[in-house]
């Protein structure tokens, strides 16, 4: 991007009252240089091409009429996707990626699509960045399925490596040692790492995440539940966090089914630094038996089953319109602060009736909030903040909190947040004890 095209961009988000992120306005220029010039709102007369951003959720007729004016030639925008009332608009394109919430310089999470993956699936192929390509398998097992993913590596130029591993199950692995194994693989190795199952085959060069230089890229079948058949790490900070959380959590819950802790570790390392996650397109994940099997990058040769992602139909309904949003649901801090106070106290905040809000009121608020807290975080060591769109949700995060014996605050979209509000409250706190003694 040149320099004017960037004073361009930042004009735009200046005028729009639009805060990004180092990560999120990197990943807004990348978008800028390959679709063209950025737009705000509104829907066009015919067709267009380039960057939309926008920043109010169309509804009904209105979401109709925007899709209905996109080509492969542009990209959807929404540096707000953390409101869930742009799921109906996402739900009628193709995610893309999303980038996590950056603290208080960016404190948005911000999702972009498309019509389809058309743009990146065939400019892959000039990816410089070449992952290695890691796969495991039982020691005690077949290697027949390995021997397969070998085969069909073959007659592309990159690095592999594929080892059996002891596990204590003789015919799969589970969570916590493909995590071990993962952490090894990364510790021993420079280059980005694709993991792929033993028992895939890679029918084109998987090189789409590593052009798209995201940190973290994985496939969601039924667009909610995260599979860890193919997964990509890029070599950064926010993916090394990603995998060790990944790992600790697996570790500590063993008889966990693996797709719930992706999920979770997923939404755990989204909420503390701004992780950019690409979902990768169905090429990347199908299954044989599929109708676009023949033209798959990596086919899987087994179906998915319960065991990836777990039977707890709770689980299921908490997460499972987030995740189709590309966003962490109320259950989930939407994003996690800290501060340099040495008391260990943290605090956690809900904004409730997000859906039944304005969104530039529920983003003021969320700016508001966390624009006080790194002013003064009222010795608060940590600020979980949580968005939730009903009721039941207010009473999950308040319970969630509870927990963790966080002092637990309720505000609603557009109250006012002065500079002190986090160091009246801990006055609050403090004279409490004194009132019980003293009444």
């Amino acid at each position: 991007m040149t320099d004017g095209t960037h004073a361009n961009l930042d004009r735009l988000l200046q005028s729009g009252g639009i805060r990004l992120g180092e990560a999120q306005h990197d990943r807004l220029a990348w978008l800028v240089n390959r679709y063209g010039a950025p737009t705000l709102d509104g829907v066009s007369e015919g067709r267009r091409n380039g960057v939309i951003i926008l920043r109010e959720p169309p509804s009904g007729a209105a979401a109709e009429l925007f899709y209905r004016s996109l080509n492969p030639g542009c990209a959807v925008v929404i540096p707000r996707g953390e409101n869930p009332g742009f799921d109906f608009l996402k739900s009628k394109l193709s995610e893309l990626g999303t980038v996590g919430p950056c603290g208080a310089d960016g404190p948005h999470e911000m999702w972009w699509g498309s019509i389809g993956w058309s743009k990146f699936l065939s400019a892959a192929d000039s990816s410089t960045v070449r992952p290695r390509i890691v796969s495991c398998y039982p020691r005690d097992g077949d290697a027949t399925a390995a021997f397969a993913l070998q085969h069909s590596l073959e007659r592309f130029d990159l690095a592999c490596h594929t080892e059996p591993i002891d596990t204590q199950l003789s015919d799969r692995i589970l969570c916590f040692e493909k995590a071990e194994f993962m952490m090894r693989m990364w510790t021993k190795y420079r280059e980005p790492l694709l993991f792929v199952e033993a028992g895939a085959v890679v029918r084109e060069a998987p090189l789409l995440p590593s052009f798209l230089g995201c940190d973290l890229a994985l496939h969601k079948w039924n667009r909610w539940e995260m599979s860890a058949r193919t997964l990509y790490f890029g070599r950064t900070k926010a993916a090394e966090m990603m995998l060790r959380t990944w790992q600790q959590l697996a570790a500590s819950y063993p008889a966990i089914w693996e797709g719930y802790l992706l999920d979770q570790a997923w939404s755990l390392t989204s909420s503390q630094v701004p992780l950019d996650t690409v979902w990768l397109p169905r090429s990347y994940h199908a299954l044989k038996g599929d109708l676009g099997a023949s033209r798959a990058t990596i086919l899987h040769d087994q179906q998915t089953t319960t065991l990836e992602l777990g039977p707890d139909p709770g689980f299921a309904s908490m997460v499972r319109a987030a995740r189709r949003a590309g966003r962490t649901g109320a259950r989930d801090a939407f994003m996690v602060m800290t501060s340099k106070a040495g008391t260990g106290n943290g605090i956690a905040v809900i904004l409730r009736n997000v859906s039944a809000s304005d969104a530039g009121a529920v983003a003021a608020t969320v700016e508001a909030l966390t624009g006080a807290y790194a002013a003064d975080c009222g010795g608060y060591s940590r600020l979980e903040l949580s968005l939730c769109a009903w009721q039941d949700d207010v009473g999950a995060a308040r319970e969630a909190a509870a927990q963790a014996r966080y002092r637990v605050l309720e505000i609603a979209p557009g109250q006012r947040i002065a500079n002190d509000f986090f160091a009246a409250h801990a006055s609050d706190d403090a004279v409490m004890p004194a009132r019980r003694l003293f009444p």
